[in-house]
């Protein structure tokens, strides 16, 4: 077990985050995985290829990604790890794959931006954050995307990259992060991905399957400590409407998150001018506002908090024994 790895990753991430003067040299190793990503696409993802080629490529695509992120972060880990302090610095290379500050900050600039009323600089905010149109989107369609993907990206950005380094430490925590970045880019339904992309989205599925329970746990003991939220609501509505979701694990966090503040997420949403139908999660209001998108950061915070103290506990009980 790693939770010492753990800890340091999600307290220098709150603290630095990814400085953007590193971001500018070097770039990010999401980034570095996804150019990795699109080259494996663009090599073996051929066009006019048929269903059961075009998976079984997928399928190779997904192993050569696994492999060599998975031998760089080990080689990476253990040679961090013979060095002075050298924990810290393996922790400072497991915070680049959470992303707790960024996305608190991404998605408290499109509550800053309904709150001020300017409703074309919040759906240029929330685009950063969602992968849906969001051009025509009115302040509740906004408000609602936002908080959605705060719900979610707590999941798959927070807890779960914290689950798997606390695993396996660096490299279980980076072969994470290339399985999750794979499905984003490919795992999604298209006729260029329907195939190709099938092994990534159900091994993504597979390994955010504890994470995403965990999260929506998480959040619902946070709505138990945030004033006008409801833990109740939070632990009803996820039982009752997680699996409405399309995804197996997204509706859990966002779930909880919409019976905490009372509102109603999900419904139908539009992808590349296509309407996709959604089922509701949640059964309040859905005329949602700045307000929300502010008391879902507030139960988001709690949340985090409670993930940081957890994951100390478990390094003080290691610790003892």
């Amino acid at each position: 077990m790693a939770a010492p790895l753990a800890l340091l990753a999600l307290l220098i991430e709150l603290v630095v985050g990814y400085p953007d003067a590193i971001m500018k040299k070097i770039g990010h190793p999401v980034t570095w995985m996804g150019h990795l990503i699109g080259f494996l696409d663009k090599s073996l993802n051929k066009d006019g290829a048929p269903a059961e080629s075009r998976r079984r490529t997928g399928a190779i695509a997904l192993f050569v990604l696994i492999l060599v992120v998975g031998a760089i972060a080990f080689i990476a880990e253990t040679a961090l790890l013979l060095l002075p302090f050298g924990l810290i610095f393996a922790g400072a290379a497991c915070s680049t794959l959470i992303a707790q500050r960024s996305l608190y900050m991404h998605v408290a600039n499109v509550a800053d931006a309904l709150e001020s009323s300017n409703l074309v600089k919040a759906r240029k905010e929330v685009a950063h954050i969602v992968g849906r149109d969001t051009a025509e989107l009115d302040e509740a369609g906004v408000a609602r995307a936002a908080i959605e993907s705060l719900a979610e990206n707590f999941s798959d950005g927070v807890v779960s990259p914290v689950l798997w380094i606390w695993l396996a430490g660096l490299t279980g925590g980076a072969v994470y992060k290339a399985i999750n970045t794979a499905d984003s880019m490919i795992g999604h339904r298209s006729e260029r991905y329907e195939s190709f992309g099938k092994p990534a989205a159900q091994l993504d599925d597979l390994v955010n399957l504890p994470g995403s329970r965990a999260s929506g746990l998480l959040i619902v003991a946070a709505a138990a400590l945030t004033g006008g939220a409801s833990a109740s609501g939070a632990w009803n509505t996820m039982v009752r409407d997680a699996g409405k979701h399309a995804s197996p694990n997204a509706g859990y966090p966002e779930a909880a998150m919409a019976g905490a503040l009372d509102v109603s997420l999900g419904g139908p949403h539009r992808y590349d001018g296509e309407e996709t139908d959604g089922a509701w999660l949640g059964e309040g209001r859905r005329d949602l506002k700045a307000a929300d998108v502010q008391a879902a950061l507030d139960v988001y915070g709690r949340a985090d908090g409670l993930l940081i103290a957890l994951v100390f506990v478990l390094v003080a009980v290691t610790a003892i024994l």
